[in-house]
């Protein structure tokens, strides 16, 4: 063997031990190669792990004992209590902390589309002959040129004072102690009632309804009452 075949033969052995070093060999132990088509499998659901993922509107209070199921809204063992438990009989979806953080929200949307005569964010909040006692109204204003200025200050309070089934349908009465300001003006700018610098105070008691059995979510406003 002359001096180059040996040259090449010694480049040869120091380029296999080479690769050897930097890629290894197989053990039988390797994780198989990347497939980009294969689907990746999901992650576990919560369920799957024993937790339960809270939803809004869920039934999430099922099952919890009375004085957890109403704490906040009504004394455990008292008359409300119990006509809360109807309710809740019926639909288990229904948790009085939540129903009064929506019914805050509907009687500010109702106070100030009432003022500004909005018909079609009033319409899905009330039931029908609400709906027409405030519309008669809202025309006669119209009809005499007046318009209701007013500034909803905040609910310093809303309480739940009554509840009960009534022929198939769940009604929950609410007390609102909240601070408005409103005026209402003629057709010329001048202030015919309220005053537009004060801040009143004003206690209302709203009935809402809602019929457990339908898929509606929504209550509607069935009564009201200005209480002085």
């Amino acid at each position: 063997m002359d001096l180059t075949t040996l040259i090449f033969a010694a480049l040869a052995i120091f380029v296999l031990w080479k690769l050897r070093s930097v890629l290894g060999t197989r053990t039988g132990a390797e994780k198989p190669p990347l497939d980009p088509a294969a689907r990746r499998q999901p992650p576990p659901t919560p369920s799957d792990s024993g937790n339960v993922v809270r939803l809004p509107g869920a039934a999430n209070d099922r099952g919890a004992p009375p004085v957890e199921r109403w704490k906040g809204v009504a004394e455990a063992g008292s008359p409300l209590a119990a006509r809360l438990d109807e309710i809740g009989a019926v639909d288990p979806s229904f948790t009085g902390q939540q129903f009064l953080s929506g019914a805050k929200a509907a009687y500010e949307m109702i106070v100030t589309a009432f003022a500004a005569g909005d018909r079609q964010t009033l319409r899905p909040l009330l039931a029908a002959d609400v709906f027409d006692s405030f519309e008669g109204e809202m025309a006669a204003r119209e009809k005499a040129g007046e318009k209701v200025e007013t500034t909803f200050v905040s609910i310093d309070k809303a309480t739940i004072e009554d509840a009960q089934m009534r022929a198939g349908a769940a009604q929950v009465t609410v007390r609102f102690q909240s601070k408005l300001i409103t005026a209402t003006r003629d057709r010329d700018g001048k202030v015919v009632d309220g005053d537009p610098e004060k801040v009143m105070d004003v206690v209302d008691l709203w009935t809402f309804a809602r019929n457990p059995k339908t898929r509606d979510p929504n209550w509607k406003l069935v009564a009201t009452e200005t209480v002085h």
